[in-house]
């Protein structure tokens, strides 16, 4: 049974280097596929997102004399972890898991192409001003209700969800379609935060079960 039009599925950064063996690799990140392979199918809006950088990114620890990935700097929109170089424009580790099936996607929204500012929310760039687009989209096609499913939870699913919330949408995030890098306790932090602002943590079996009900 599908979702009514209301729902939109997101589906954040289901991308090769972010799996195991990527270059920023998520722990047991290829167990969300078929997990969001299912659910997709509920859903008429689904949005998938891409991280696309140019190789001269500023968030590459790789591009700042001395520094190493997972350090913590300062740039002129605020506090900044630096990464492994991934997710570089046009390669392997960019592209989109091969077995993720959702050809029913309506929109990619590709994130940190900028080269001077990182970008981990679908929704707003890290300067938290520059928006993507994609809440005027999802209220354009009649959207109230977000989902959101990927990697990884505690950055950019949570990121996501947060500005979704803060534009107005209900927003629930599927825990076990989703998995964490968990830096320094950021999956703890990233919860607690969704939490407080209203965000849903469900599961995949409880949707599925209220579609066959």
């Amino acid at each position: 049974m599908m979702k009514p039009v209301e729902d939109a599925f997101l589906i954040i950064d289901v991308q090769y280097d972010f799996m195991p063996g990527g270059a920023l690799a998520v722990a047991h990140g290829d167990e969300v596929v078929p997990v969001i392979n299912r659910l997709a199918r509920a859903f008429s809006h689904v949005v998938l997102t891409q991280d696309w950088h140019p190789r001269s990114h500023v968030s590459f620890a790789a591009n700042h004399a001395g520094r190493k990935p997972f350090e913590i700097t300062t740039l002129p929109y605020g506090e900044q972890v630096l990464w492994p170089v991934h997710c570089v424009q046009d390669t392997e580790g960019a592209a989109l898991h091969r077995d993720l099936h959702v050809p029913h996607a309506r929109l990619v929204i590709r994130k940190g192409y900028h080269e001077h500012v990182d970008s981990y929310s679908a929704f707003l760039k890290a300067d938290r001003t520059t928006p993507t687009g994609l809440a005027g989209c999802l209220r354009d096609v009649g959207a109230k209700r977000i989902w959101i499913a990927g990697l990884a939870t505690d950055y950019c699913v949570a990121w996501s969800a947060l500005d979704a919330r803060a534009a107005g949408f209900e927003v629930n995030v599927i825990e076990d379609a989703c998995r964490a890098i968990d830096l320094n306790g950021s999956l703890d932090k990233a919860w607690k935060e969704m939490s407080v602002a209203g965000i849903a943590r469900v599961r995949a079996e409880d949707i599925q079960a209220k579609e066959t009900a």
